[in-house]
């Protein structure tokens, strides 16, 4: 497919002398490739969005270990004194 479209370009490219409307063409289906292909940002790979969003939700829970055993006993120490001031 990649060859297919690579050909494609190089045509048009070359035809791009006798119509320069297609080396516009050209210029598009480059665009499209190097933004659409295959690991690019736009909406192509499914797979590298899934990665992204699980190396954030690994990060989070890793935070989320780490600052909740951090804090979790001085919020015991601070529900503990509530509870005795009240009672």
């Amino acid at each position: 497919m990649f060859v297919l479209l690579l050909v494609l370009i190089v045509v048009l490219f070359g035809f791009g002398f006798l119509n320069p409307i297609l080396w516009v063409a050209a210029a598009v289906l480059v665009f499209g490739a190097t933004r659409y292909g295959r690991g690019g940002r736009g909406g192509g790979s499914d797979f590298v969005e899934y990665q992204d969003y699980r190396d954030r939700r690994e990060r989070q829970d890793r935070w989320d270990r780490r600052y909740s055993r951090q804090h979790r006993e001085r919020w015991n120490r601070e529900d503990r004194r509530d509870r005795e001031r009240r009672g």
